[in-house]
């Protein structure tokens, strides 16, 4: 019944999301006007916000002008429930679990945003940055305090320090601002001891799919990926199973050593 609800919640957030990706990067109000086809203007009434129900219902496309409704608005809903559900599966009924929602929603949309836009509001990111750090000084993160600030200043110091060597090496920028302020965020909810776990999966898997991108679609090795993704999809793969793959790891080494 509890997940049942929390998956709920997801979805519901997953809706908004929506609005935001859209919105935030067109500098538009998340509020005014009322939800609409971005194709006709038409206005949505509110069985037609119902998430991923609506479009079920309509077929995947605009009950007024039959334009193709992008599949990334269900994509996003169901993501979201099932990283909310994963969240109170991982937590239980604690109040971590509150705080890491509010993490995975926050997540949610800087994915899509920089996929789409390559930037990552910093709505998102300071604002997570705070978020993170008040939760686990108020208790409600299984970290202090202090591995929340040491967590943030780490996570933005080490990938800035990163990004400025790259671009003075090459004289190109190789991350953007908005990644170093991400990995802060991460730091803040996940502690410092996340960090590495983070970057080095985020690295793997950004290279996998660089290379990828190069050999399906003859991209320059020159070519911008958004790192931002992979950021989130490794704090994620900490949030749920880290200290499983960190122990497997340890056991790992040890083994071969």
């Amino acid at each position: 019944m509890a997940g049942g609800m929390i998956f709920l919640l997801g979805l519901v957030w997953g809706s908004f999301s929506n609005v935001c990706i859209y919105r935030l990067p067109r500098d538009e109000s998340l509020w005014w006007p009322s939800s609409h086809c971005p194709a006709c203007g038409a206005p949505i009434p509110w069985w037609g916000n119902i998430p991923l129900l609506s479009y079920v219902l309509l077929g995947g496309r605009c009950r007024g002008c039959r334009a193709r409704i992008s599949l990334r608005y269900p994509l996003v809903e169901l993501l979201s429930g099932v990283l909310f559900l994963g969240v109170y599966l991982r937590c239980g009924w604690h109040w971590s679990t509150a705080a890491y929602l509010v993490f995975v929603a926050l997540l949610v949309p800087v994915i899509f945003i920089d996929l789409e836009h390559q930037i990552i509001p910093d709505r998102f990111s300071l604002g997570g940055i705070g978020l993170g750090f008040l939760a686990a000084f108020a208790g409600l993160l299984p970290l202090s305090w202090s591995d929340s600030l040491a967590g943030a200043l780490a996570g933005g110091g080490s990938l800035w320090l990163i990004a400025e060597g790259y671009y003075r090496f090459t004289g190109r920028e190789g991350m953007g601002g908005g990644d170093v302020k991400l990995l802060a965020m991460i730091g803040a909810f996940l502690g410092w001891q996340s960090l590495l776990p983070v970057v080095l999966v985020s690295s793997a898997v950004g290279a996998v799919a660089g290379l990828a991108l190069m050999a399906v679609g003859g991209r320059g090795r020159h070519y911008a990926i958004p790192f931002g993704p992979f950021l989130a999809f490794a704090a994620l793969l900490y949030l749920y199973w880290g200290r499983e793959l960190v122990r497997a790891y340890l056991g790992w080494i040890g083994a071969g050593g």
